[in-house]
């Protein structure tokens, strides 16, 4: 059977990235460390590979040097369980990186990240269309998102 994992392009940075990320979420750690040889192309001893795991998946962070960039066709997504946990990744991701809309972000890596209530995507999905619409309307008014903003929203409140 396969296995799949991610791997994340960085330039130099990809050991920082990894042990700054698995800081911040519970059963993650970094599992092994490569680094370039003799046969380059960056200089022996440099980091090549850094392999690691968030909440238990796999990633790879590779430096490879700077052909590549991120962008947001690809994020990684966090599923929050209420707004602690949103206040709490959305602070960190966020520091030294760069706010967008409906709880997106690029972290100070350029690696963009959605942070979303698991919450508001059940009031955007709800089965009343004015419920939903209300909902995304509130959604898309926010940067990070306010679960209780949304709920009133859902709820009609203002309206």
């Amino acid at each position: 059977m396969p296995n799949i994992s991610t791997s994340l392009w960085f330039d130099t940075k990809g050991e920082e990235a990894a042990r700054f990320y698995v800081s911040l979420f519970p059963n993650s750690e970094v599992t092994r460390v490569t680094h370039y040889t003799a046969a380059g192309p960056r200089p022996a001893g440099e980091v090549l590979t850094v392999e690691f795991t968030l909440e238990g998946r796999p990633f790879m962070a590779l430096n490879g040097g700077p052909e590549f960039t991120f962008s947001e066709a690809v994020s990684l997504v966090v599923k929050c369980a209420d707004q602690a946990e949103v206040d709490r990744y959305w602070a960190a991701l966020s520091e030294g990186g760069e706010e967008g809309p409906c709880g997106w972000l690029k972290d100070r890596y350029g690696l963009s990240w959605q942070i979303t209530p698991v919450r508001v995507n059940d009031l955007v999905a709800d089965p009343d269309p004015e419920r939903a619409r209300r909902a995304t309307e509130a959604l898309y008014s926010m940067r990070k998102i306010d679960i209780a903003a949304v709920e009133a929203a859902a709820d009609g409140a203002g309206a």
